[in-house]
């Protein structure tokens, strides 16, 4: 899961769970306050009506009706019961409304003063009422219709509102952290694709105290110093190739003299050869080094427009003057817009360098001497195809091809160092090029160069 969606995910949550318990907790609070708010209107009732009773002398119809009067349309489906001292019922109202009691209820009633309880739907409160001479004894049931219609408002109110903010919040705060995270995700598309080409980039820095800044100029640190360190290092490794040349050369040319000069020939010859083998060798090892110590992709070296089928053809004039039974067949496909796309902007040396040692790579790796090479186009790309039959590389060899020093199961046989398809890669993505390995048959390797239109 990603830094955003996480934050996204977290946030939301938090805001999901404390709304979700606010909304809860203001539900249960209303709800009790509900119940105390009717149980303090049934309170009221029984005592206006246990009042009553010690206020009026006589219990006859008139009583009735005032209690009545006094009660009708101030509770939903009322009922009030009065009992006195001796657990006789005094008073009942007219309604048609029941009230569950027993001597029981009475008598906890007149130990515990009042009680509140739930029937049902009524909701039941019980009052006991002690004068000087006499007790009594009042039951009153109801219905808080208005009540429960405000608590049930209040709930959909509470779920719908719960659902909408929710909803609300987690795309906003995926909006927000989106927003919030675009100069980190800029951050990351521009170093993504910092390679040892292009160690100059920097990332640009606004100078705040935000962290995608203060990451960004820590960045800008660390890549000064490896650029640095990688700047000394290539600089070594031109040095040190460049100092050895020399010797090298001074080495062959006695070797190649002591070879020919006719008193040690027939004694030294075997020996000398094969010292001036290991001579050459070393020398392209060196030269090969001093190659990729140079490459880099300034913009300078490669603005130029090169045919590139002019360097194909210079490199085969190359290779065939070091191996000359080396056999290619050429194969250009015809195509509207071929001229012009054999124009691109490149090093004429490199693009040479890499060409030829595509080509010897065929020479070396081919089972009869020969390759075929074509130049092709697609909507996109100019495509080099070198093809040649021999061994194949497997999988685990193919994920390394282009690594320094890297030779396959196929190489026992040959000498070589590893070093030629890395050169050809750094050389092809200086020029923004990409070059891939493929076996289209069991015994045919396929080097396939793309160059962008």
């Amino acid at each position: 899961m990603t830094l955003k969606n996480r934050i996204s995910l977290l946030v939301s949550l938090l805001f999901t769970i404390l709304f979700g318990l606010a909304s809860t907790v203001i539900f249960i609070l209303y709800s009790n306050y509900r119940k105390e708010e009717f149980r303090d209107r049934l309170e009221i009732k029984a005592l206006s009506n246990i009042k009553l009773l010690v206020n009026v002398k006589q219990v006859d119809n008139q009583l009735l009706k005032i209690i009545d009067q006094n009660s009708i349309n101030k509770l939903y489906d009322e009922k009030t019961l009065v009992f006195d001292s001796n657990y006789k019922l005094i008073y009942s109202s007219i309604d048609d409304a029941k009230i569950n009691w027993s001597v029981e209820d009475l008598k906890f009633l007149k130990k515990n003063k009042t009680f509140f309880k739930q029937q049902g739907d009524y909701e039941v409160y019980g009052v006991f009422y002690d004068t000087n001479d006499k007790d009594f004894y009042a039951l009153i049931s109801a219905t808080d219709n208005y009540g429960k219609k405000k608590l049930l408002f209040l709930r959909y109110t509470l779920i719908i509102s719960y659902i909408f903010f929710t909803t609300i919040c987690w795309l906003l705060t995926s909006f927000m952290v989106r927003k919030a995270m675009n100069p980190l995700l800029a951050f990351h598309q521009k170093i993504k694709n910092i390679n040892e080409n292009n160690l100059d980039t920097r990332i640009a820095s606004n100078n705040t105290k935000n962290e995608v800044d203060l990451l960004a100029d820590e960045f800008n640190f660390m890549m000064d110093r490896i650029e640095i360190s990688y700047q000394k290092q290539k600089e070594f490794t031109a040095h040190a190739s460049h100092e050895l040349r020399t010797p090298l050369s001074r080495m062959t040319s006695q070797i190649e003299n002591a070879i020919a000069d006719p008193e040690t020939k027939p004694k030294n010859s075997s020996f000398l050869n094969n010292i001036l083998s290991d001579v050459n060798h070393l020398g392209e090892l060196i030269n090969s080094l001093l190659i990729l110590s140079k490459i880099d992709n300034r913009k300078t070296e490669n603005n130029e427009i090169q045919r590139i089928d002019e360097i194909l053809f210079s490199s085969i004039e190359k290779i065939n003057k070091t191996f000359p039974d080396f056999v290619i067949l050429f194969e250009m496909e015809e195509s509207d817009d071929l001229d012009t796309a054999l124009e691109i902007k490149g090093n004429k040396n490199l693009l040479e360098i890499a060409l030829t040692n595509i080509l010897k790579n065929a020479y070396i790796y081919s089972d009869n001497k020969q390759a075929k090479v074509k130049i092709s186009t697609d909507h996109y790309h100019l495509i080099i195809s070198v093809s040649n039959t021999g061994n194949t590389l497997n999988e685990e060899e193919q994920k390394n091809l282009f690594e320094p020093f890297m030779r396959g199961q196929n190489s026992k046989k040959t000498s070589g160092f590893g070093l030629g398809l890395r050169i050809v890669h750094r050389i092809l993505t200086v020029h923004r090029a990409n070059i891939t390995y493929s076996t289209p048959n069991i015994n045919t390797n396929l080097f396939q160069l793309f160059f962008d239109l």
